[in-house]
C-alpha cells in the first residue's frame, strides 16, 4: 500500500492514527446495528490494517534522465479507490503544485510549478531507531514542495527538518537529479535512472531484496535508448497490479515540459494531460481523478466493493442537488433512515469528515487536515469561514442526537463537532463539547480522547 510521509498511508504510527480514528465512527455502532453492518465495518477495518500488512506488495516509482529528457513516473497501488487530484496556485509563501492522493487529501504524489516531484512507497523501516530529536510538526513533504525547486534544495530543507517516517520517498527535478530517502538513508541516483519499490533502497548493495516489479522496471530502463510517454506507459503497464490491491492511478511526469500524463485504474488506453502552469492559472480545484476520464465499467464495479462507496455516493449527491436535498432523509428527524438504512450512519459520518477535509484543503493551500492526524500544527486551528464547515456541523449535530449511536461514537462526534465550532471562532461552545468528548475516558477512543484533551489544554 502506498502512503505519504505525514500520515496514513505512509507511516506505521500515522496509519494507526487513521485506523483508530476510523474506529471512532465505525466500531461503536449499537449492538442492534452490528449484525447488519458488520461486513462494511470489517471491510473498513481491513482497509486500515492492510496499510500495515501489505506494504511489500505495492507501488512502483521511477525517475530517469536520458538524452535531454527528464521523466518521473509511478503506479499508485492501493485498496482504496476514489483518488483525488487538487491544484494549488502559488501564494506569497508557497510555490504552486498539483497533488494526488486518497480522499484523506494527503499528497501521495505531487509536482510543483518548478518541476520538483515526489512520491512514496511503504516500507518496514522503524524511524525510532534513528532518534529524530524534533519531528516536523506539520505536513513535511507538502511544505518541502512549497519551498524547494530542486533536489539539492530539498536535501538542504531536510537537513533542517529530519525525515521521520517508515515510508521511502523518491524526489526528482528538471535537472535530472534524483534521490531516494528513508529514515536511515539518502541514496542519490547513479546512472540515468532510479527505482523505488517496497524494499529498503540500501538493500540494493547486497542484493537482499525480492521484488519482481523492481526487476522488470530495471530491465526496461537499462535497455531503453530513449525516454518517452509510450515507453513509460509500457513500463507502468508491465508492473501494474489488479485485484483487491490494484493500481488506482498512474502518473507520467515530463518534468522539463511541466506536463503530467494521468491514467485511471491501470487503463493506459486513456490518458489525460495536465499542463501544470496552465492549470494553476485557473485557480484552486479539487476533484476525483476518475472524473477526468470516460466512464469505465471495470472501475465502477471495483468501487462498489469499497466500504467508502456509500459515502462517495452521498458526496456526489451533495454536489449534484445540494447538501440539504442530498442529506434530507437523515437531517429530518421524523424521517431518520438509521432505523431502516443502517449503512447511512457510517456514510454520514464519513461525509461530515470529508466536508471538513475538503474545506481545510482549499483554505490551507492544499494541505491535508493536520488535526485529523494529531500533528502539532493541527492544534493551531485558524478561523475558517466556509459553507462546508457549517454543513458538517449540521450533520454532526444530527449524528450526535441519534438514539442509535453508542457512547464511544457520541464522544468522537462531540470532539469533531467541537472542532467545527473552533474553526468558527466560537470558543465557549468548542470548549464545552471538548469537555463532553473526554468526560468518560473508558468510553472514548484513545486518539479522539488525546486530541480533545490536547485542544482543551491549548484553549
Amino acid at each position: 500500500m502506498r502512503s505519504s510521509p505525514a500520515n496514513y498511508p505512509f507511516g506505521c504510527k500515522a496509519v494507526l492514527r487513521q485506523c483508530f480514528a476510523s474506529f471512532g465512527y465505525c466500531g461503536p455502532i449499537s449492538l442492534l446495528l452490528i449484525e447488519m453492518i458488520m461486513k462494511q465495518f470489517l471491510a473498513l477495518l481491513l482497509l486500515c490494517l492492510l496499510g500495515l500488512s501489505s506494504s511489500l506488495m505495492a507501488c512502483t516509482i521511477v525517475s530517469a534522465a536520458l538524452k535531454g529528457e527528464v521523466f518521473a513516473a509511478s503506479n499508485e497501488d492501493d485498496y482504496t479507490p476514489f483518488s483525488r487530484v487538487w491544484f494549488n496556485p502559488a501564494t506569497p509563501g508557497r510555490y504552486g503544485s498539483v497533488c494526488f492522493g486518497h480522499p484523506d487529501l494527503q499528497a501521495q504524489a505531487a509536482v510543483n510549478e518548478y518541476g520538483l516531484f515526489f512520491d512514496f512507497t511503504q516500507q518496514n523501516i522503524d524511524p525510532s531507531k534513528y532518534r529524530v530529536a524534533s519531528p516536523y510538526p506539520g505536513d513535511l513533504f507538502f511544505d518541502l514542495l512549497g519551498q524547494c525547486k530542486t533536489v539539492p534544495e530539498a536535501l538542504a530543507f531536510l537537513q533542517a527538518h529530519p525525515y521521520e517516517n517508515p515510508a521511502q520517498a523518491l524526489l526528482a527535478d528538471t535537472q535530472g537529479n534524483s534521490v531516494i530517502i528513508n529514515a536511515g538513508a539518502q541514496v542519490v541516483k547513479q546512472g540515468h535512472y532510479q527505482i523505488n519499490t517496497n524494499f529498503n533502497v540500501c538493500d540494493l548493495k547486497t542484493g537482499a531484496y525480492s521484488c519482481q516489479r523492481y526487476d522488470i522496471a530495471n530491465e526496461l530502463l537499462a535497455q531503453t535508448p530513449k525516454l518517452s510517454v509510450p515507453f513509460f506507459e509500457q513500463l507502468l503497464s508491465r508492473v501494474r497490479q489488479e485485484g483487491s490491491l490494484s493500481t488506482q492511478y498512474s502518473l507520467i511526469c515530463d518534468l522539463k515540459r511541466g506536463l503530467i500524463r494521468v491514467y485511471n485504474f491501470h487503463d493506459f488506453t486513456h490518458g489525460y494531460t495536465i499542463d501544470i502552469k496552465q492549470e494553476l492559472k485557473k485557480g484552486y480545484r479539487l476533484q476525483k481523478v476518475a472524473q477526468l476520464f470516460p466512464l469505465s465499467f471495470a472501475y465502477e464495479s471495483y468501487t462498489k466493493t469499497s466500504p467508502l462507496y456509500r459515502k462517495e455516493q452521498l458526496l456526489d449527491q451533495v454536489e449534484a442537488v445540494g447538501f440539504a436535498q442530498a442529506l434530507r432523509p437523515y437531517l429530518e428527524e421524523s424521517r431518520r433512515l438509521t432505523r431502516r438504512d443502517t449503512a447511512l450512519v457510517p456514510a454520514a459520518v464519513e461525509v461530515a469528515l470529508q466536508l471538513i477535509k475538503n474545506a481545510w484543503n482549499q483554505h490551507q493551500q492544499g494541505q491535508m487536515w493536520t488535526y485529523w492526524f494529531s500533528l502539532p500544527a493541527g492544534f493551531q486551528a485558524p478561523r475558517l469561514q466556509d459553507p462546508r464547515i457549517e454543513q458538517a456541523r449540521t450533520l454532526l449535530q444530527a449524528l450526535r442526537t441519534d438514539a442509535l449511536t453508542d457512547a464511544k461514537l457520541r464522544h468522537f462526534l462531540a470532539e469533531i463537532h467541537a472542532y467545527t465550532y473552533l474553526l468558527n471562532g466560537e470558543v465557549p461552545q468548542a470548549r464545552a463539547l471538548y469537555r463532553l468528548a473526554i468526560a468518560e475516558p473508558a468510553q472514548t477512543f484513545p486518539v479522539s480522547y488525546n486530541r480533545a484533551k490536547s485542544m482543551l489544554e491549548r484553549l
